[in-house]
């Protein structure tokens, strides 16, 4: 009895080590909004300082080369300085009509400050596109260093099926490419203002027509009527001559 009870009590306080061991967070990256295939999106790098005696004081997020972004451009952010990186592409590629033989490769940001203190996590925007619509997501290696130098690598790429690597690289994922393009609900609108001008001037110039040959009409008969009396007044004119 006593073995059981003790048995038991191992795995009881082996569930509360298990259930009180901290889940450690890691770099992100999420749209505002949706990232579209072919569009353009406004993303933000989360990330969270793990450290209890160091500041987070810099990070850099690669690019993905297989599929490169044609604009990049980061908002400002209180405390850091931004450094984007442009390099040549191996193959220049063409995005949405027009060639390009360089791009992003790398953004960083440095803490010209205190950086991301212990109990904090700081997002990093950027502005981005356009993104590519041969792929559902967008793999961004990133190096957290701190300021006691350690260096944390989210490189790591999650594959479908499998566990969570240890240090995952923060990944985008992309929605379906939207319907249309800027400008076509305008254009739609446009159109169809074009066609109601179309056929309401038509329906004024029916209007118009049927207007003037009812009036054609009631004229040649006014016409007809006044000629009849002009020709029976003649006539009785001549009787009275003749009479007299």
């Amino acid at each position: 009895m006593k073995a059981s009870y003790i048995a038991a009590g191992v795995l009881a306080a082996s569930a509360v080590l298990v259930l009180s061991a901290p889940a450690y967070a890691h770099v992100t990256v999420n749209p505002e909004g949706t990232a579209a295939k072919g569009g353009y999106a406004t993303v933000n790098f989360k990330v969270p300082n793990e450290r209890d005696d160091a500041s987070t004081t810099k990070l850099e997020v690669n690019f993905p080369t297989e599929h490169p972004l044609a604009s990049v451009m980061p908002a400002p952010v209180d405390g850091w300085k931004i450094q984007v990186t442009k390099s040549k592409l191996a193959k220049p590629v063409e995005l949405h009509g027009e060639k390009i033989d360089e791009a992003v490769s790398k953004v960083t940001w440095t803490a010209d400050g205190k950086g991301i203190e212990p109990g904090y996590f700081q997002k990093f925007p950027l502005s981005i596109g356009a993104l590519p619509e041969n792929t559902d997501e967008l793999v961004f290696k990133a190096l957290q260093t701190y300021s006691n130098k350690e260096v944390v690598r989210w490189i790591e790429v999650p594959q479908e099926g499998q566990e969570e690597p240890e240090a995952p690289a923060p990944v985008l994922a992309l929605s379906a490419a939207e319907d249309g393009h800027h400008g076509s609900a305008a254009s739609d609108t446009d159109s169809g203002d074009a066609e109601a001008v179309v056929n309401e001037s038509t329906e004024q110039a029916a209007a118009s027509s049927d207007t003037s040959d009812t009036t054609a009409r009631v004229l040649g008969i006014v016409g007809i009527v006044v000629g009849v009396a002009g020709v029976a007044y003649g006539v009785l004119a001549s009787r009275r001559r003749s009479d007299a």
